[in-house]
């Protein structure tokens, strides 16, 4: 048994997580007597949270089952887009200004700069968020049950991508959120606050929101009418482009 082969093939978009020569290929890799079909498959680079189904002697099988009892074995990737009905999320320390960006479309996201790994992957299970990360070995962990490996590396480009895997646009809330601790927003009289803001901004706005959480106070500035643009523009992307396949 120490000298088993197996054959391996991996679809779609699994394929950017191996190295050339084992893309979009039957290839034969040495398996264990012990060794899971989710171990190898990551020991092959692929982490568990990216695999959609696994086929195993042409039948569907599940990532706890050995191995070796097979001879066979394709790997799925997830039918995209991926659709959520309640989207929350958990961003490595490495995509602040994709968390930012979730929380400005009104999109529930645990972000914290400093948190390790360990940490996430525990707010992941124990929230049921899926966590972004460009971390492959994070999302190999096995308590994370949900994830997502962002491809993109410059944030706009991020947002578009995690909007279309996800199928985002139906549960935009544009400005209901706060950017910095994702709490709640909610509408707050001018004389409740005017003592905290700017001059100018008191006397030229009249309508402000205020965080729930941490009591940050927020208005229309000049940029509301160009972000707003924006985010049409990413809505029509998203409606356009629904996903890899």
């Amino acid at each position: 048994m120490d000298g088993l082969r197996l054959q391996f093939w991996f679809h779609g978009e699994l394929n950017d997580f191996l190295p050339p020569p084992q893309r979009n290929v039957a290839f034969e890799h040495p398996v264990g007597p012990t060794d899971t079909l989710k171990h190898i498959i990551e020991s092959l680079g692929v982490p568990h949270t990216e695999v959609g189904a696994v086929a195993a002697n042409g039948k569907l099988h599940d990532l706890s089952e050995p191995a070796a009892d097979f001879a066979e074995i394709e790997v799925f990737p997830h039918q995209t887009p991926v659709c959520l009905s309640d989207p929350r999320f958990v961003a490595d320390g490495h995509l602040g200004r994709l968390a930012a960006y979730l929380r400005m479309l009104g999109l529930d996201t645990w972000y914290e700069r400093l948190a390790d790994d360990p940490r996430l992957a525990s707010v992941s299970s124990g929230e049921r968020r899926v966590l972004l990360t460009r971390d492959v070995g994070l999302l190999k962990r096995r308590e994370v049950l949900y994830g997502y490996c962002v491809r993109s590396a410059k944030p706009h480009d991020q947002l578009r991508e995690v909007s279309s895997r996800f199928a985002l646009s139906p549960h935009f809330a544009p400005f209901t959120r706060c950017m910095d601790c994702n709490g709640l927003l909610c509408p707050v009289p001018k004389e409740e606050i005017a003592e905290f803001l700017p001059p100018h901004t008191r006397e030229t706005k009249n309508e402000f929101s205020r965080c729930r959480n941490c009591g940050k106070i927020f208005w229309r500035g000049s940029h509301h009418a160009r972000m707003l643009e924006w985010i049409r523009n990413l809505e029509n992307e998203t409606i356009l482009s629904p996903g890899r396949a």
